[in-house]
Formats: C-alpha cells, structure tokens, sequence
C-alpha cells in the first residue's frame, strides 16, 4: 500500500519535472531561432552592404565579384563567431560550393511549393532537430526572396553580366528569377 501511495505522490513531481523539462526546451529552441535569426540579419547586412558599396565602385560587375569573394568570407567569419555552421544555398546554383544537402534541397522545395501556393518568400522560414546516429543538429533555413535590385544579376541577364558571370561562374544557373521568387535560402546548422 505504501508503494502505491508514493507512486501517486510521486507522480505531480514528475508531471512538474516534465513540464519545467519541455519548457525548457521549448525556450532553447526559440532561443535557437532568435539566435539564427539574428546570425542571418548579420550575414545578410553585411553582404548587401558590401555589394552595394561594390555596385556603386564598378556597377553589376564590381558586386559579382564582391558577392564572389566576401559571401564566403561573412559566412565563414559569422561561422567562427557562432561556433555554428552558416552559409548560402539554393536549388539553381552559382556557386558550386553551396550545393543544398538532401535535408536543405527538401526544404527548398518545400519553400517553392509553398511559394507557389501564394505564402511571399520574405515569410518562408523552416527550423528542425535532426537526428543522425548520436549526433543532434539544429537546422535553421530562412529563404532569400529576389528583390527587384537582385533582378540585375539573377534575372534576365545578357552584356557585360552575362559575360562576369560566364568567367566567374561557368556553370551558373542563378537566373531567371522574376521579383518575389525564392531565389534561395540562408541555412546554419548549430551541434547540440
């Protein structure tokens, strides 16, 4: 009788544990978001102000390069600021180097579709702990909507452009996008 008298006394503690537990978790995973969040709005200030300093040097072409060189610098120096994993994707690339990984490639398409379906591009975000093994990740993706200025290097591009992008770029699939599309996503993986 006791063993059944201190299961139930036992039981609001545990039921008290579970709660403040998933609180807490449910706290570390906004802050998550709040963190990459801010991590994103760093990395896309700096770059946006970085190419147009570099439109205003040497027009479309001076930001080609400027996005060329300093994206991967900012992404690698807000990386080694975070301790995080934070970088560029998308489904049609310019850079090679920023293939989408299976999990990001379902989550861009993910933003196309619902993109298609009318949500704007500015509100698409996506966030997830993923499981491989006994490693536990906290995914973070938040979608790059094209703005009108963006048009000039990802839209319909021909001269001068279209030449900076065939040398620096020669597999270049990163135009065509009309205003509003997804033209990709800012991702950052975080190790738990």
């Amino acid at each position: 009788m006791n063993t059944d008298r201190s299961r139930w006394t036992l039981a609001p503690l545990t039921l008290a544990l579970f709660v403040a537990t998933s609180a807490h978790a449910g706290q570390d995973i906004d802050d998550r978001i709040q963190a990459s969040q801010s991590a994103i709005q760093s990395f896309a200030a700096a770059l946006q102000g970085e190419m147009m300093a570099g439109m205003e040097a040497g027009g479309p072409v001076g930001a080609i390069d400027v996005c060329r060189e300093r994206a991967p610098e900012i992404a690698a120096e807000i990386s080694a600021e975070t301790g995080w994993e934070v970088g560029r994707t998308s489904l049609k690339l310019r850079n090679p180097d920023n293939a989408p990984d299976e999990w990001e490639r379902a989550i861009l398409e993910d933003f196309d579709s619902r993109r298609a379906e009318g949500t704007p591009a500015a509100e698409l975000h996506h966030h997830e702990i993923v499981e491989d093994g006994d490693e536990k990740t906290f995914r973070f993706m938040r979608a790059i909507p094209t703005a009108g200025l963006c048009l000039t290097c990802h839209g319909e591009v021909g001269g001068d452009i279209q030449h900076a992008l065939e040398r620096l770029y020669p597999e270049d699939q990163a135009t065509g996008y009309s205003e509003g599309d997804v033209r990709g996503a800012f991702t950052i993986i975080q190790r738990m």
